[in-house]
């Protein structure tokens, strides 16, 4: 009886005066201290990151183009997760408990939906965009235009937004699973469980994307591969500069498939494993341990700080438009005229 007492005793709850409440599964302070430290540093990543993205591209005048406008949209999908989604997330893991009310609790996983999915959307866009500029170079302007660009932006925002919120906002996503979700809830919790028929919208919503990019980024590799071999046979007949001439295109060759490489590999590592669960979960009643879900949830977080590394940073432009922003030289009356695409930032 004293031992039945005292391991009820010991139980922790999110709130110790509410009936109902959530228990709570506390980490020592070494852990705790750590995993603060991962995951805040994921959204700090997220906000600053896609933030100097943003601010490079909408100032300085000779990034205005189709495709920067779109990855400074898609920067915006990533800087809103860090900004209305990590932290608040971060509490939850960490504490495993939700303290920031029900209500914002359906906001919070309507804004994490909406903005992942339309991070997801982007990437297919600029893969689209990337595949006309690398095949057809000559037309590439007159296809994708800044309309088309605009109307790309639109539609991913659209698609990802009403998905979201008419799915978690209205509760459609607990239709057919009531006794479930009433078994699963207590106070202190933040749960949107899907029924089989949304996640299967949701598998189909992430593989049709998924499919497009790999193949699109595998005829991209190919199609550069090609251009360069024929570049490389044009110039060994030219007796001027060849060698040197062919160690560029192999060293531009190299860079290109590497880029194009790890931007597929972190965007199926970070989301491929959570849909998969996702979809065992449907079918198989949830089964998924709570420490499993958080990892696969924040794999598709990190994603979105990963994104301005894989997208921006190995753009040479970019670099150089970050010391300026950092430096306070962006605050020159002249400074979006500056030329980001001299010699020195094409050395790279």
């Amino acid at each position: 009886m004293v031992n039945n007492f005292s391991q009820a005793e010991a139980v922790e709850l999110c709130y110790q005066n509410v009936n109902g409440s959530c228990v709570k599964t506390p980490y020592t302070p070494g852990p705790r201290a750590i995993l603060y430290a991962v995951l805040g540093l994921g959204a700090v990543l997220a906000v600053f990151g896609n933030l100097l993205v943003i601010i490079a591209i909408l100032h300085f005048r000779q990034l205005h183009t189709p495709t920067n406008f779109l990855i400074a949209s898609l920067a915006c999908a990533d800087f809103l997760v860090g900004a209305t989604v990590m932290p608040f997330s971060t509490v939850r893991s960490v504490e495993s408990c939700w303290y920031f009310g029900e209500s914002y609790c359906k906001f919070h996983t309507c804004f994490d939906t909406s903005f992942c999915f339309a991070s997801l959307f982007h990437l297919c866009c600029i893969s689209v965009d990337r595949y006309i500029a690398v095949t057809d170079p000559l037309t590439y302007p007159a296809k994708f235009t800044v309309s088309v660009s605009g109307l790309c932006i639109v539609l991913s925002w659209f698609f990802s937004v009403t998905y979201s919120f008419s799915i978690f906002y209205t509760g459609a996503n607990e239709e057919g699973i009531e006794d479930l979700v009433v078994a699963l809830s207590c106070v202190g919790g933040c749960q949107a469980p899907l029924n089989q028929n949304w996640v299967l919208l949701c598998f189909l919503l992430f593989f049709i994307p998924t499919v497009v990019m790999v193949f699109i980024y595998g005829k991209i590799f190919l199609v550069a591969k090609y251009q360069a071999r024929k570049i490389e046979s044009i110039a060994s007949q030219a007796q001027c500069s060849s060698e040197s001439y062919k160690d560029r295109v192999a060293k531009r060759e190299r860079k290109a498939a590497k880029t194009l490489g790890i931007a597929v590999t972190a965007f199926l590592v970070s989301w491929l494993p959570y849909i998969i669960d996702a979809m065992i979960d449907a079918y198989m009643n949830f089964i998924t341990p709570p420490y499993v879900y958080e990892i696969l949830v924040w794999c598709v977080y990190y994603n979105s700080a990963m994104n301005p590394l894989i997208y921006a940073f190995f753009y040479p432009w970019f670099r150089k438009a970050v010391k300026l922003i950092v430096s306070g030289q962006v605050l020159r009356s002249d400074s979006s005229t500056i030329n980001l695409f001299s010699e020195e930032a094409d050395t790279d």
